[in-house]
């Protein structure tokens, strides 16, 4: 039984949510953002929250009631807050800089990288801290990944392209015989 499933999502002031059978929207302003469930899961909005019923007594319905209260939950906060990972370039000569919706990375190649990202997404480069935000959870996440990707954490020197949250665990070099 899902514990997540039966919590009920407050629907903050500003947003307005519909439900049409299995697909819910989300509107803030000129934004909107749909949510499928496929007829896996029921949906209500009553009393300004909207909650969300399990159709069926097996594992996969169970599993499908706490993954689109988790999906609904994450369009509200990314609609409200916003979502935000930064990402660290360590690296002599390593450095980003924007131009429009491309961002440039020079990290170590021979030839510089350019990375277009989509237009609802803000990306901003300060010293060597690359911040992406947007309202969108899985999109911020897998631009950042990507970016990572490029030149991942090297663990002798550190050097590479690290979200500023994580730890390299550095290995020790080669030693001479005295």
């Amino acid at each position: 039984m899902s514990r997540i499933g039966k919590k009920p999502i407050k629907i903050p002031a500003g947003i307005d949510v519909s439900v049409d059978g299995a697909l819910i929207a989300f509107k803030k302003g000129s934004v909107q953002k749909t949510l499928d469930t496929k007829g896996n899961v029921g949906v209500t909005v009553q009393d300004g929250e909207i909650v969300f019923t399990c159709k069926g007594t097996d594992r996969q319905s169970s599993a499908f009631w706490g993954t689109y209260r988790s999906l609904g939950q994450n369009i509200i906060t990314g609609l409200t807050e916003g979502f935000k990972k930064q990402l660290e370039i360590n690296g002599v000569g390593y450095r980003a800089a924007v131009n429009g919706n491309v961002l440039e990375l020079q990290l170590g190649y021979s030839h510089p990288i350019n990375y277009e990202f989509p237009a609802d997404i803000q990306i901003t480069v300060e010293k060597n801290v690359v911040s992406i935000v947007g309202d969108d959870k899985q999109v911020v996440g897998q631009i950042a990944a990507e970016i990572r990707s490029f030149r991942e954490p090297e663990p002798y020197k550190g050097k590479g392209v690290k979200y500023s949250d994580e730890t390299i665990i550095r290995k020790a070099g080669k030693t001479s015989k005295k």
